[in-house]
């Protein structure tokens, strides 16, 4: 496994990133805690550009638990087919609504452990929505991250949780609101899967990848 790297990289990485993007933004459209926590749970092994197009013209008119429930599940399939394990996802969403409205008023609870009890709602949908709309330090490990972590050294870990902790342990605390934006967006375009594009890379002087490219 690779090294974690010590404290004076850390924070010259995240200087860096703080620098190129001191607001980094995540791509997935919404209008308020309740649209962003139903695009979370639609991404699901989707990509945000593909649940951005399903949801563009399904969250002006199901901006809520209350509008979302009188849509109903078949009315909300016919606007997320296009996105991948819709059927699953169109019942967990009308659940969590139901569960919304039955056990907190209508409003997204901001605890995890509240979120967590949501139909549909694991512990990475729950850290995005802390992390976006209630401005938490939550760490969302995706495969952006999982993969930039352990290949860099910025968070290396055998598995999702493990990369979790190394970055809540190991990321300086004035970065942390927005490590997972960064490493996300940094993944998801700079340190890609198949070919890193080393050569255009900000950090690529302190990253301990071996097979730079």
């Amino acid at each position: 496994m690779v090294r974690q790297l010590d404290y004076a990289a850390m924070q010259a990485i995240f200087a860096r990133f703080h620098a190129l993007e001191p607001e980094p933004k995540g791509e997935l459209e919404h209008l308020n805690a309740f649209t962003l926590l139903v695009a979370v749970a639609l991404s699901a092994q989707a990509t945000d550009k593909g649940v951005n197009r399903a949801t563009r013209a399904l969250f002006p008119i199901a901006d809520t638990p209350q509008k979302m429930l009188a849509l109903g599940e078949e009315g909300l399939i016919a606007h997320i087919k296009t996105i991948g394990l819709y059927r699953n996802k169109a019942k967990n969403v009308i659940k969590l609504c139901q569960r919304l409205i039955d056990v907190y008023g209508g409003e997204v609870p901001s605890s995890r452990a509240a979120l967590m009890t949501l139909p549909g709602v694991g512990r990475k949908t729950a850290n995005v929505v802390l992390n976006m709309w209630f401005g938490q330090p939550a760490q969302a490990v995706d495969t952006h991250i999982f993969r930039l972590g352990n290949r860099s050294g910025l968070a290396p870990g055998k598995d999702e949780s493990a990369v979790e902790r190394a970055i809540e342990d190991n990321v300086p605390a004035e970065y942390q609101r927005h490590a997972h934006h960064w490493m996300i967006l940094h993944g998801r375009y700079i340190c890609t899967a198949r070919k890193p594009r080393c050569g255009i890379c900000p950090i690529n002087d302190l990253c301990l990848y071996e097979e730079k490219t």
